[in-house]
């Protein structure tokens, strides 16, 4: 069994969901990455934020992604987490408008990680890199997780953030715009005072 650590860090600390064109990652600032999942963090030296994306590995690994690839990424298959580090921040990385931090608290933040981790291939109790990253500051590693039509990588990162706890529906997403709206309604929420917020029992954005 795994167990994880929590550093205090952790009990304010964000998610940030970063668009990048049809595909979405999710971020965690590294000192906020406990044991195992801060193991990772060793394959990206002097990286502050390590955004998360899950993919098809066939897709991913290959040199051209001409009509047979991308038709064959719609058949169940292996799946591969694409890992980059930032040393800057991620509205700079990826611009301003492209990032949205939401808020957790710890319980979440370690459920987030959990689901982040338990979708690595990590046999042995370790995850290690598959190879590096297509442009600097990125790297590969196995996933445990397959990919396909109905799981894409929109898709993992919505059950990414709706295993942390967040009042977000994970299903029906395949595309990058269906997740980007949600996120958006739901950081609206949290920035609403604290009496406009809604209790347990209230609707998740869809």
């Amino acid at each position: 069994m795994i167990i994880w650590a929590v550093s205090e860090t952790s009990i304010a600390s964000s998610v940030y969901v970063a668009r990048r064109s049809w595909h979405i990652d999710v971020g965690i600032e590294v000192a906020d990455l406990a044991a195992p999942l801060v193991a990772v963090a060793d394959a990206l030296p002097g990286a502050r934020y390590v955004f998360f994306g899950f993919g098809d590995r066939h897709y991913l690994l290959a040199k051209n992604h001409n009509a047979p690839v991308l038709l064959a990424a719609l058949w169940p298959g292996s799946g591969m987490m694409l890992m980059t580090g930032l040393s800057s921040s991620p509205q700079l990385g990826f611009g301003a408008e492209q990032v949205i931090a939401l808020k957790l608290d710890s319980a979440q933040m370690q459920a987030l990680q959990a689901f982040i981790w338990n979708t690595l291939d990590s046999r042995g109790g370790a995850a290690s890199p598959y190879a590096p990253g297509p442009y600097e500051g990125s790297v590969y590693f196995p996933a445990a997780t397959r990919y396909w039509a109905l799981r894409t990588c929109n898709t993992w990162a919505a059950q990414a953030l709706r295993a942390s706890g967040l009042r977000i529906r994970s299903t029906g997403v395949i595309f990058a715009g269906q997740l980007w709206s949600r996120v958006q309604r739901l950081k609206a929420v949290q920035m609403e005072p604290a009496a406009g917020r809604p209790t347990a029992g209230s609707p998740v954005t869809r």
